[in-house]
């Protein structure tokens, strides 16, 4: 997400960190830094909230230096700050909220086949394609936001952080599969959701 990262300062989040300690800041900096942006997108996708985002960003990034030496540098540092930024999410902030309700499926599966039904066209503009385009206007990602984590997460981290789903499997702790079954779950609910968007956008028909 664009101009979201002069909220938070890397200089000052890691100036008493890296005292005394100039080789590692510098490697540091280069390697994890430039994924400032998404990391911070991403937390706030996962807490809708602007002073949580911030706050999980900060966690995320001193804890990836305090384990900065067991990072691998021949693997993805996107993936793995996202994986450190799940794990604090999970631990701190996710216990906070309400169980979250049981989903009808049966009515999500059956709102989408009549959706498809109505307008072939539908297919065209599922959230893949919306996100790979960049339009992601507020009411994408408030439909986004609304989704239950696991869904929300596998959409966040394959169609908007474009990583592969063996990555995604990863981050997720899961199987690949599993990851495969989210995202299309996650897909056919976000495109139910953004049925009167898509009609705005003329991007399907009544």
């Amino acid at each position: 997400m664009e101009g979201t990262t002069h909220l938070i300062s890397p200089s000052k989040l890691f100036s008493f960190a890296f005292k005394g300690k100039q080789a590692l800041k510098q490697e540091f900096e280069r390697t994890a830094i430039p994924h400032l942006s998404h990391i911070y997108s991403a937390a706030l996708y996962l807490t809708n909230d602007e002073q949580e985002a911030q706050d999980l960003v900060q966690e995320t990034y001193l804890r990836a230096y305090r384990f900065f030496h067991k990072f691998n540098p021949d693997t993805n540092c996107r993936a793995w700050l996202l994986s450190i930024q799940r794990h604090l999410f999970i631990n701190r902030y996710r216990r906070k909220k309400r169980e979250p309700k049981l989903i009808d499926w049966e009515k999500v599966d059956e709102d989408y086949e009549a959706m498809v039904l109505q307008d072939s066209r539908a297919e065209s503009w599922n959230p893949e394609t919306l996100f790979c385009s960049r339009a992601i206007g507020a009411e994408v990602e408030n439909a986004l936001k609304a989704l239950p984590d696991e869904f929300r997460t596998a959409i966040l981290l394959v169609d908007i952080e474009e990583l592969s789903y063996e990555e995604a499997g990863t981050v997720m702790e899961c199987p690949i599969g599993t990851v495969r079954s989210r995202l299309s779950r996650g897909r056919r609910m976000l495109q139910v959701a953004l049925k009167n968007y898509a009609l705005e956008k003329g991007l399907t028909k009544k």
